[in-house]
């Protein structure tokens, strides 16, 4: 069974903006290709979960956000970083109604545990919205990190609360 880092985007990977889809809007948040790394070398996968609201409400395209999917994915290769696959959920639901994968709903998760036999106990969330934390709750992760670069946020479900990522793996 494989160990998995699960990622959340906007907030973790890259710098939050509303509505991000466009390549030249993206910046990657300080240190996440060092903690990418820490992990993989630990043996994890690495599988990114994001909710994706903005296809839903038209503001970008589903063909809008793989192709900065694929723009990102080749910047983690160029840095030796293997993302395994991104899970999106393009609902909203005020505009689509409910669905099961918009987190805090873990189907995310629980799809990639079976894509990947992924060992859910012994994996980690990464998140920066309590939701993120308790789609990895709600799946059965043990661990899970809520990143709070800001310092805005005083208690969580997390496991730990970090506000650089160098608090997680050094």
């Amino acid at each position: 069974m494989n160990k998995t880092l699960f990622l959340d985007r906007d907030g973790v990977i890259n710098i939050e903006k509303d509505y991000l889809y466009k390549i030249e809007d993206f910046e990657f948040i300080d240190g996440i290709f060092e903690l990418c790394k820490y992990y993989q070398d630990l043996g994890y996968i690495i599988i990114v979960v994001t909710n994706q609201s903005g296809i839903a409400r038209k503001y970008y395209t589903e063909n809008d956000f793989n192709l900065l999917t694929t723009w990102m994915i080749s910047e983690f290769l160029k840095n030796s970083i293997e993302i395994k696959k991104v899970y999106f959920c393009p609902h909203h639901p005020d505009i689509t109604g409910e669905c099961e994968c918009r987190k805090p709903h873990p189907k995310m998760l629980l799809d990639a545990s079976i894509e990947f036999d992924i060992d859910i106990k012994n994996s980690v969330i990464i998140g920066d919205k309590e939701r993120d934390i308790e789609a990895g709750l709600n799946a059965g992760l043990q661990k899970s990190y809520l990143f709070n670069e800001n310092k805005k946020i005083n208690s969580s479900k997390a496991t730990k609360i970090v506000s650089s990522f160098k608090d997680i793996y050094c």
